[in-house]
């Protein structure tokens, strides 16, 4: 049985899925991810709306449930990025079920048209498992690690993807 899986960029209309996913996340991976869940599970519909300004939002669907999301900041960042990515997650549910993979190759196919040619990322020394999935998706480290702000005493890898 073969599994459809939907990949959609959210706009500020969706914010409840945004809303749903991002707190799953947070409950599910609070060490890995920036962001607090008892601050987050108070934000107002404006302030969830507000997050698009800054952020894009891409989600991978199956079944009609959203599983996987991942943000977007376009910038000019360390070591030639044109784009930040961040707070990736999947729900363990449907871990290895190709919404992760899906993800990265929408943001594959979009990235000239949106400016995501060289992405970038950090990911926390002690999260081997993420480092291994993004070396899979072409990410290679750069630089030496560098003390997390949102998390003192933590440290975190910056990785690079050119296409």
């Amino acid at each position: 049985m073969s599994t459809k899986i939907t990949v959609t960029e959210l706009s500020s209309d969706d914010w409840t899925r945004l809303r749903d996913l991002r707190l799953a996340a947070l409950a599910d991976s609070p060490a890995i991810l920036a962001g607090k869940i008892d601050e987050e599970q108070n934000f107002t519909e404006e302030q969830w709306r507000e997050t698009f300004k800054k952020l894009s939002y891409v989600v991978a669907t199956i079944d009609g449930k959203d599983v996987a999301m991942i943000n977007i900041e376009n910038l000019v960042g360390d070591f030639g990025a044109t784009c930040w990515l961040g707070g990736l997650w999947s729900n363990p549910k449907y871990r290895g079920s190709g919404a992760v993979r899906a993800i990265f190759n929408y943001m594959d196919s979009v990235a000239s048209k949106r400016g995501w040619m060289v992405q970038g990322l950090g990911v926390m020394e002690s999260n081997t498992s993420a480092i291994s999935v993004f070396e899979k998706y072409g990410f290679t480290k750069r630089g030496d690690r560098v003390e997390s702000r949102g998390k003192p005493g933590n440290y975190y890898f910056r990785m690079i993807k050119s296409l």
